[in-house]
């Protein structure tokens, strides 16, 4: 067993440039989790920042100093966060309050076409079923209710973390995209110069990374501006609700989609009932899904991740767990990561043991 791990240990950790990649993964990890709560604002910062970089980027290449380039991109930037902080939050806020309200009144309804149930479908439901059925949503929404509760109490705590970031995130973003040069020139010096296996990966990540991200966001906005027009154009309640809902599941790859599902059918049901508009929304919904994922798809994201479902699944529960939402959203980038590392790791020590191989073998 021991020569085993002692083979193992030297395959994979006998170049000096494996162990430090392994180090600074190590560490990288160690201050997200264990400080991420912390550094929130700046992790945050950082991903804005990189977002916006794509941007800059062209306004430099067409000629625009990097300060003139850095400035319109902030200025842009902020002006799209004051409109969604101070146009859509309060919109969704005042249509999730007006949901709220009329949930006991959904419920009063569902409980009626539940009870008929057992007269129409005898064969299938049964009045104990029906009831066990009933239990189980009462206990459902006494836990929202507890929830929305216990928000409204931390309602205090939550606005001012909300102020502080407003105040941080733009400060942060702008010398983040001002200073790239010099805050990567100090990294660097305090970085190993053994290091050409961790810039091949992240060379590989930097162009995957950048990709999907942008395009994840792109995504968002198109999904949720066409799925709001959609319910608008049908006369669907809480459209912009319901739209942003969309939009944000596609964070979720095949999870987020079943998952909003369940409000946008429930909400048509409980306004149209078994009807034409409900058919018609359930089709306009499915197109939309349909061509998200066969058009939308394709198109964002030409270098697409050549990762496996079950790998992206389990990604999104790991790193879901371990930082929420910007886990999930970062699930397929972190995956890759860990999937590139893993590919060039081996590679380069199989290679240079082959390198080895051939020059004793050409000295002989």
């Amino acid at each position: 067993m021991e020569n085993l791990l002692g083979r193992w240990f030297r395959k994979y950790f006998s170049d000096p440039e494996g162990v430090i990649l392994a180090v600074l993964l190590i560490v990288g990890f160690t201050v997200v989790i264990f400080f991420g709560d912390m550094l929130a604002p700046v992790l945050a910062s950082v991903v804005i920042a990189y977002l916006l970089e794509g941007s800059v980027r062209l306004l430099e290449v067409r000629g625009m100093r990097r300060l003139w380039a850095v400035l319109i991109v902030f200025s842009i930037f902020v002006a799209f966060l004051l409109l969604v902080f101070f146009g859509l939050v309060p919109l969704l806020s005042k249509q999730v309050a007006q949901l709220v309200q009329e949930i006991p009144a959904m419920v009063s309804q569902g409980q009626k076409a539940l009870l008929q149930l057992p007269e129409h479908y005898p064969h299938i439901f049964s009045e104990s079923q029906v009831k066990e059925i009933m239990t189980a949503l009462h206990s459902g929404l006494t836990e929202m209710g507890q929830g929305v509760l216990s928000f409204s109490l931390a309602s205090i705590s939550t606005l001012f973390t909300v102020m502080v970031y407003l105040v941080l995130l733009p400060v942060l973003v702008f010398f983040f995209m001002k200073d790239k040069t010099k805050i990567i020139d100090w990294a660097t010096r305090y970085m190993p110069k053994e290091r050409n296996v961790a810039l091949r990966v992240w060379r590989d990540m930097d162009r995957q990374i950048g990709n999907y991200v942008r395009g994840k966001f792109a995504e968002i906005m198109i999904v949720g501006i066409i799925s709001y027009v959609v319910f608008a154009v049908m006369g669907l309640q809480y459209a912009s609700l319901l739209g942003a809902a969309v939009g944000l599941s596609v964070v979720v790859p095949y999870i987020g989609a079943v998952v909003v599902t369940v409000p946008v059918l429930l909400i048509g049901f409980f306004q149209w009932g078994w009807g034409a508009d409900f058919a018609y929304l359930a089709l306009a919904y499915l197109i939309i899904q349909a061509l998200d994922g066969n058009v939308l798809v394709p198109w964002l994201f030409s270098e697409a991740v050549n990762l496996h479902p079950i790998a992206i699944i389990i990604s999104i529960l790991i790193f879901g767990g371990i930082w929420g939402f910007w886990g999930v959203f970062f699930a397929i980038p972190l995956a890759t990561l860990v999937k590139a590392v893993l590919d060039a790791w081996p590679r380069v020590m199989v290679s240079e043991g082959a390198a080895t191989v051939s020059a004793s073998g050409d000295q002989g």
